[in-house]
């Protein structure tokens, strides 16, 4: 099996898995698991999104979130933006790095935005060149691109023309977002050869929701393919709104525990994760999708046997 000795893992948990919570956490909370994070390993964090209080409210202190921690040296913190106005609140608040978003869904856009893919993409132009001017690092998502509920699966020519259109605002980092969680492994296999082979000069991101369960099979397949970075959430938090039966982001424990039992570098402490997440699961008062959480890491199961001192 061919697989990388290390690979990249971006903590989503504060903006993606945070968002979709119907107890909103004090910024104080938010604060305490962003330190959390980052004792833990992570070098880099999603910490919140800049939309619109009204539509998103556990997002609403994003900006004092940054003005906090934006200083932390040797760690990238970026935020999800929608618009030029997202580039606005990033400069306000020290934000480095910004990512924004797009679905592969034609249908998906059309109703929401009245817009293809490829035209929303082209929208971004104006956004990259303001957050370039203010050296702000921008970084694409491409959303529901091994599937979504109201196409089925989408071509792999369409997920290329909206790459090809992130390329042309100037933006060469692009994660493939299983927001549906309709994602399997050969496809993941498949579409993560090809995108390298066409477009080597991308930094590439994958992104696994576990709604059905394959978001560990999907990993594993797209390392194979020779992808290196990966997003997860702390406690499994997360979901996908406008998808029926969504389930969270694959957990980063779960992750973490698996590189450690394959001899694959993180950089990340697992038992110091697993304590975090444990935190996550009580100031969210639910329980979560979390195996390891759950059930332990699998070398926590074997205990010196009293018989072999004897």
């Amino acid at each position: 099996m061919n697989l990388p000795s290390k690979i990249t893992i971006c903590e989503v948990g504060l903006r993606d898995g945070l968002q979709n919570e119907k107890k909103i956490l004090q910024t104080q909370e938010k604060l305490e698991l962003a330190n959390g994070i980052i004792a833990a390993g992570f070098k880099v964090i999603e910490l919140g999104s800049f939309m619109n209080p009204k539509a998103v409210p556990q997002m609403a202190d994003t900006d004092e979130l940054f003005s906090t921690l934006n200083q932390i040296d040797g760690i990238e913190l970026r935020a999800l933006i929608a618009n030029k106005k997202g580039v606005e609140r990033a400069i306000n608040c020290g934000c480095r790095k910004v990512k924004l978003n797009v679905s592969a869904s034609l249908g998906h856009n059309l109703a929401n935005l009245n817009r293809t893919p490829e035209e929303s993409v082209a929208g971004f132009e104006e956004s990259v060149a303001l957050a370039e001017q203010h050296g702000i690092k921008v970084s694409g998502s491409i959303s529901m691109p091994f599937g979504s509920p109201w196409e089925g699966n989408i071509s792999l020519e369409s997920v290329k023309s909206i790459v090809e259109a992130y390329l042309n605002v100037g933006i060469d980092e692009i994660s493939l977002s299983d927001a549906s969680g309709m994602a399997v492994p050969n496809q993941v296999y498949s579409m993560c050869i090809n995108m390298q082979e066409c477009y080597p000069q991308v930094k590439w991101w994958l992104h696994f929701h576990n709604t059905r369960g394959m978001a560990m099979a999907n990993i594993l397949a797209a390392m194979q393919a020779g992808i290196t970075q990966f997003d997860s959430s702390f406690a499994g938090l997360g979901g996908c709104p406008f998808v029926p039966g969504a389930a969270g982001n694959v957990s980063s424990e779960d992750v973490v525990h698996m590189m450690d039992e394959m001899g694959i570098e993180t950089g990340i402490d697992i038992v110091r994760l697993i304590r975090l997440s444990g935190k996550v699961r009580q100031m969210v008062g639910h329980d979560t999708d979390s195996y390891i959480l759950k059930a332990g890491r699998s070398k926590d199961l074997f205990k010196e046997q009293q018989y072999l001192k004897k």
